[in-house]
């Protein structure tokens, strides 16, 4: 799913369906540099970007936080020295959903 990035988050509940094992391998080639990791039993996605300093980390940071507003979903974002890292995972489905993809694809063009 290339097109990841043009599509806009739904309303998550609490009983809403992760992710198959099918959709998950098909979304994660639209998103090819991020990858699942588990914490806790819950998949998330996770990816770390570079930078050349904390001011260009910052301002990254806060491009993802206005995106994680605009789509109402919300990851958590570790600012680093050079470096933030990026997990998305939906809270009340306790797993991924497409938001995830989504909001993960959205992120990478927030480098652009």
């Amino acid at each position: 799913m290339s097109n990841l990035h043009e599509l806009k988050c739904e309303a998550c509940h609490i009983d809403a369906p992760t992710v198959t094992d099918l959709e998950l391998e098909e979304m994660l080639q639209g998103i090819s540099q991020w990858r699942v990791i588990e914490r806790d039993g819950i998949k998330q996605l996770e990816r770390e970007f570079t930078f050349k300093n904390f001011k260009l980390a910052w301002a990254f940071s806060n491009k993802i936080a206005e995106l994680a507003e605009k789509e109402f979903h919300h990851p958590t974002i570790t600012l680093e020295w050079g470096k933030v890292t990026v997990c998305w995972w939906s809270h009340s489905a306790k797993g991924l959903h497409k938001n995830d993809f989504i909001c993960a694809a959205k992120t990478d063009r927030c480098l652009e």
